[in-house]
């Protein structure tokens, strides 16, 4: 697993708000945002789009603390909500929250699954079920990690990974124990009968084929 650090972005002030101006930024190439949270007013800047993206491509950008420079003060922030196009899917605007070295913060941690090639389950076929794809956890700002490894060597079909499976850096518990206890499975697969001869297939693939199949003469409506 790896450590969430700081990443700076460059900020420009808005003068201006609403949706006028926000349709103004984005014409000249500029992301609109706002800075909130703690006891002191919203800030509105705008982002310059490439940067943007290079950081929304990369794992855990929900989860990552960035330094912000604003009024001569670098403030700490978590990005809370991207507002995407529907058709495009260009971000159009950045909800960020302050964050501070004091207290906790709850934030979602993308899980990764590694050595599928070591689990003598998916090697026979089986198929991974997962559960929860990004984990609710609690933590200071300096210990959040950008993602959670959990390791697939070994598991065979019918195996369950759990939530006391994962191993957890110093200082970073689950948010929700009691909700999120099951991670993923490895299910079996489902054998499907075809000119004859049966084939082995995983069960979501099987699902899909059974759905297509033909209906036999006399049934229906």
């Amino acid at each position: 697993m790896t450590m969430t650090n700081a990443s700076q972005l460059n900020v420009q002030l808005r003068k201006e708000t609403g949706k006028g101006s926000s349709r103004a930024l984005r014409r000249e190439g500029r992301i609109p945002a706002v800075l909130y949270g703690g006891k002191e007013a919203p800030i509105h800047f705008s982002l310059e789009p490439v940067e943007l993206h290079k950081e929304l491509h990369q794992t855990g950008f929900l989860s990552k603390i960035f330094e912000l420079s604003i009024n001569g003060k670098k403030e700490k922030a978590l990005a809370r909500a991207v507002q995407f196009h529907p058709v495009t899917d260009r971000p159009l605007h950045v909800d960020f929250l302050r964050v501070s070295k004091e207290g906790k913060i709850t934030v979602a941690v993308p899980l990764i699954f590694a050595n599928e090639g070591s689990s003598p389950g998916l090697k026979r076929g089986g198929v991974l079920n997962v559960l929860i794809h990004n984990l609710d956890i609690t933590s200071d700002i300096d210990h959040i990690p950008a993602s959670l490894t959990i390791d697939l060597t070994g598991l065979e079909i019918h195996d369950t990974i759990h939530l006391k499976d994962i191993k957890f850096p110093e200082g970073v518990v689950p948010a929700h124990p009691e909700r999120d206890n099951d991670i993923a499975n490895i299910v079996a697969p489902t054998v499907m009968k075809k000119a004859g001869v049966e084939e082995v297939v995983p069960a979501a693939e099987a699902e899909v084929a059974a759905a297509k199949a033909p209906m036999p003469e006399g049934e229906g409506a």
